[in-house]
């Protein structure tokens, strides 16, 4: 197993110009965002582990040190233009890659761990994780047929109205088949509300190429929660503080 953290963005909403910080850097109990995340997946050894840098990078880069790999995304152009710069980090490998964020601190190492053993047994080329939210955050919807298969993933900017509806969310962790996820990278599209380059899309390919993807569902729906906004890094610093 290895893992790629996307941890490249600014943090705008997060004021982080003012704290001269990259957002992965920005602080929730005296603890910075990524060394978090970094801590619950130390299942996966440093070396394994592609943390792809770009605003600040130098920053994040001293703050982590020598031991992680390194991907650089000069340009901020969606996920899936991120996952494509660590492509070279990751060159021969064909296992399971596990894909997350550096924004995320909540998330438990027991939920990584169930989300990579749910894709093992299930032989699936992507698992991703959901959550059920009953009054939803901005994240993506996952679209189910009557039988309940999973058909779509939506961002939430892009969602008609009825699809706003639904409470399974897209987490946007997932765990792939390395092979398969960079042989699919170059059919990304940027056609959508942001321009940018989803991630999302990929599993949606793997669907239409006849692939199987699996869904876990995340225990506590509060795990879910990445840091964008001030008030999302107070809801995080009061969450981490009660399971001290």
């Amino acid at each position: 197993m290895k893992a790629i953290v996307l941890g490249a963005g600014k943090g705008k909403r997060l004021q982080s110009e003012q704290f001269n910080l990259p957002k992965v850097l920005r602080q929730a109990n005296g603890r910075s965002l990524i060394s978090y995340v970094l801590d619950n997946i130390s299942f996966i050894p440093k070396e394994d582990t592609v943390v792809v840098v770009g605003y600040q990078k130098e920053k994040v880069m001293e703050a982590l040190g020598d031991a992680y790999c390194y991907a650089v995304q000069a340009e901020q152009l969606g996920t899936g233009h991120a996952v494509m710069c660590a492509k070279d980090a990751l060159a021969g490998y064909d296992g399971n890659v596990l894909l997350l964020y550096g924004d995320m601190p909540l998330l438990s190492r027991q939920t990584y761990q169930k989300l990579i053993r749910y894709h093992e047994e299930t032989g699936a080329a992507c698992t991703l994780l959901t959550a059920v939210i009953d009054d939803p955050p901005a994240y993506g919807r996952i679209v189910r047929d009557s039988a309940g298969n999973l058909v779509d993933m939506v961002e939430a900017k892009d969602c008609t109205p009825e699809q706003l509806a639904i409470t399974e969310l897209n987490v946007g962790v997932y765990v792939f088949d390395a092979k398969l996820l960079f042989e699919n990278l170059g059919k990304l599209q940027n056609n959508n509300a942001q321009g940018e380059y989803y991630i999302t899309d990929i599993p949606k390919i793997l669907l239409s190429q006849g692939h199987k993807i699996s869904t876990a569902q995340v225990a506590d729906p509060m795990e879910s929660y990445g840091v964008n906004t001030m008030e999302d890094l107070a809801v995080c610093e009061a969450y981490l503080q009660r399971a001290k």
